[in-house]
C-alpha cells in the first residue's frame, strides 16, 4: 500500500528514542490531534535504528533533535537504512518537518567542535558546523512570503551550537526579528524547500504556530484543509510577540 488515501494520516516519526529533546514530541501530538480534528484516521510509525516499514506509506515524516552523541548514533542507520525511501517519499509528495539535529542531517553534512565530518543525506543544499558558543533563547521569525502563512510570524525556543548555512537559491523558513536562526549571522531561519521544512524553533513548535502545522498537513495531503477554531493558539502565539515588543505581523 502507498500513500494518497482520502481518510488516512499516517506519520513517521524517525528515531523517537534518540531524537526527540525540548518539548519535539509536542509536534507529533499537534500533527496528530489536527488531522483527526478534520476526521482522519491517524497512525504513528515509530521508525527508530534499523526499522524502514512502510515508509512509503508516509504523509509527513517527523524528525526531532538530538545532541551530537545522538546524532553520531543515528546517522549510520540513517545512510544505510532510510535515506533511499524517505528520498523517495518526498519524490512521491510526502512532506517533512526536522528540527535541530534532525533539520542538520537533511543537508550534506555536520562538523563537530572537534573536526569530525558526519555525513547527511543530502535532501537539502545545507551544511553546518559547530560554532564556538551555543545559541539559546526565545526565537521569533517572520516567515518567507511564499508560504502564505497568517499570521506572518513563528514563534518557538532555540538551544543549538550549530551553525546552519543554506546553498544559493534555498529559501529559509523566514527571517530572524528575534534570535539567532540558522547561524546568528545572516538572519535566516531554517528552510523552506518543496516539502521539506527544516528549523531550529524547539518547544514545541507546531502547538505554538497552529497555521504551519496545517500548512504541513495541507501540502502532504495535496488538498485544502477545513478551517478549526485557532483563537486560543493564535492568542497565546500574539502574546509571545507582544512579549517580545514586536510588531504583530
Amino acid at each position: 500500500m502507498s500513500r494518497g488515501s482520502q481518510d488516512r494520516f499516517t506519520i513517521g516519526w524517525l528515531y523517537p528514542d534518540l531524537m526527540n529533546i525540548y518539548g519535539d514530541r509536542g509536534n507529533i501530538v499537534a500533527l496528530s490531534q489536527r488531522a483527526r480534528w478534520r476526521g482522519l484516521d491517524v497512525r504513528v510509525l515509530e521508525l527508530g535504528k534499523g526499522d524502514a516499514r512502510a515508509m512509503d506509506e508516509v504523509d509527513v515524516f517527523f524528525f526531532g533533535g538530538g545532541q551530537d552523541r545522538e546524532q553520531a548514533l543515528v546517522y549510520d542507520d540513517l545512510l544505510e537504512n532510510k535515506a533511499v525511501h524517505l528520498a523517495a517519499a518526498v519524490h512521491g509528495g510526502s512532506a517533512v518537518l526536522a528540527v535541530c539535529g534532525g533539520y542538520q542531517l537533511l543537508g550534506h553534512y555536520y562538523e563537530t567542535a572537534t573536526g569530525e565530518r558526519l555525513p547527511g543525506i543530502g535532501l537539502i543544499d545545507a551544511h553546518t558546523v559547530a560554532g564556538s558558543r551555543r545559541c539559546i533563547g526565545d526565537v521569533v521569525v517572520r516567515a518567507d512570503e511564499s508560504l502564505g502563512l497568517e499570521p506572518p510570524t513563528l514563534v518557538g525556543f532555540e538551544n543549538h551550537s550549530g551553525r546552519t548555512f543554506l546553498g544559493q537559491g534555498v529559501s529559509p523558513l523566514g527571517r530572524v526579528l528575534k534570535g539567532s536562526g540558522n547561524n546568528g549571522s545572516d538572519g535566516s531561519e531554517g528552510v523552506a524547500c518543496g516539502n521539506m521544512f527544516g528549523t531550529y524553533l524547539h518547544g514545541s513548535l507546531l502547538p505554538k504556530n497552529p497555521h504551519l502545522a496545517d500548512l504541513i498537513i495541507a501540502r502532504a495531503l495535496e488538498r485544502e484543509l477545513e478551517p478549526l477554531d485557532d483563537g486560543l493558539e493564535l492568542a497565546a502565539h500574539a502574546r509571545i510577540i507582544e512579549r517580545e515588543r514586536l510588531p504583530p505581523g
